[in-house]
């Protein structure tokens, strides 16, 4: 019994040498990781940017199915944030810095573990060169737990290169996974919605629909408003020639609302015009194909584009519905002239005879 008692003395004594010896240790890290993605950098980059699509990549969020994420209206470029909650252990990232297909500058905190992500973008043969530079401060029991399982550092390159292989074939499959349908003619209905409008250079265009989308349907959730129809984009106004567009993002409603004064949500209605629905079934990267296959049915079948009408984007599935890109649904509207209905020729067939013709003396009368 005396020896078990030495024993027992000894590994307390060893437990808490090895302890005292980890507190005592620096608790700062820092860990690098370059690979190349082979997509674009501008895919890359907007990919990475949107913290709404770090699950389907994030080699701590993809193995771990209980997570709970938790979302904000802004999930991208500078002030975006997203949190996380799994068994206790808490989790949240904020985007300080964005530079547009260039650099990413984020701050990190898991149950007081800090960590400064510096993400860099650059174009490579093959893709794209992504860089991932990390560098952070354990807390004490971080200290304790990472000891035993070969350290921070060697944790986190782990996971880094994890990601950034989830990346690579995410990306992969789902930027290059699509189908467009040209759907046919049909009958847009009317309505009432909630609108904001902006105008903006066309290059622009995608990402600020990105930054909208999410505002106006946080917009309905916060004010508990019910959304009658899915979110969708009206373009008012469409200039190539001097590169400016004014759009609309709306989301329906079942009834007109009035907003207050001085906000730029208004309230719309939704007028009702034919047009020509073609159906992308995949990345928004592929809408301006889906637009080109759309118009070619229109000429191809003698239609004629009503320039009056209200050109329409309308999102089916969305990142908020389903993360893989490629099963994301988009219909486009294209507002056109019906065709007049063609009216068959009508045939007059003659009658048959049933009486003798009358019989006419032929001899000419003499004249006067």
């Amino acid at each position: 019994m005396r020896i078990l008692k030495y024993i027992f003395l000894l590994i307390l004594l060893a437990f808490i040498g090895v302890t005292v010896y980890v507190a005592t240790q620096k608790g700062d890290f820092e860990v690098s990781k370059s690979t190349v993605i082979h997509s674009p950098k501008g895919i890359v980059f907007d990919f990475v940017n949107d913290y709404k699509n770090w699950e389907t990549f994030g080699a701590w969020m993809t193995k771990n199915h209980g997570i709970t994420f938790n979302y904000p209206a802004k999930t991208m470029g500078s002030g975006a944030n997203f949190s996380w909650q799994k068994d206790g252990d808490e989790g949240f990232i904020k985007t300080y810095y964005a530079k547009e297909n260039d650099s990413l500058v984020q701050k990190g905190n898991l149950n007081g573990t800090t960590a400064t992500f510096h993400w860099k973008f650059k174009d490579t043969i093959g893709g794209t060169k992504i860089t991932i530079h990390c560098k952070g401060k354990m807390d004490l029991l971080t200290k304790i737990n990472t000891f035993f399982n070969g350290g921070m550092s060697g944790l986190v390159s782990d996971v880094f290169e994890k990601s950034l292989r989830n990346l690579d074939k995410t990306l992969d499959y789902e930027m290059k996974t699509y189908s467009i349908k040209v759907n046919g003619i049909t009958q847009r209905n009317s309505g009432f919605c909630l609108k904001q409008t902006v105008s903006c250079k066309i290059k622009n265009l995608s990402k600020n629909i990105k930054i909208m989308m999410p505002r106006m349907v946080h917009f309905f959730k916060k004010n508990q408003l019910t959304m009658a129809g899915k979110p969708f984009v009206q373009y008012e106004r469409y200039d190539v020639a001097n590169d400016f567009v004014t759009f609309s993002v709306c989301v329906p409603t079942t009834k007109q609302i009035f907003v207050a004064s001085g906000s730029d949500v208004i309230s719309g209605e939704i007028v009702p015009f034919t047009c020509l629905k073609t159906t992308l079934t995949g990345d928004y990267s592929h809408t301006q194909e889906a637009w080109t296959k759309a118009r070619k049915y229109i000429t191809d079948n003698g239609f004629k584009e009503n320039f009056a009408g209200k050109y329409t984007e309308v999102y089916i599935k969305t990142i908020d519905d389903i993360k893989q890109p490629s099963k994301w649904v988009t219909e486009i509207h294209i507002p056109v002239f019906p065709k007049a209905p063609v009216v068959a020729p009508t045939f007059v067939l003659p009658t048959a005879q049933t009486t003798e013709p009358a019989v006419t003396n032929s001899t000419p009368t003499e004249t006067p």
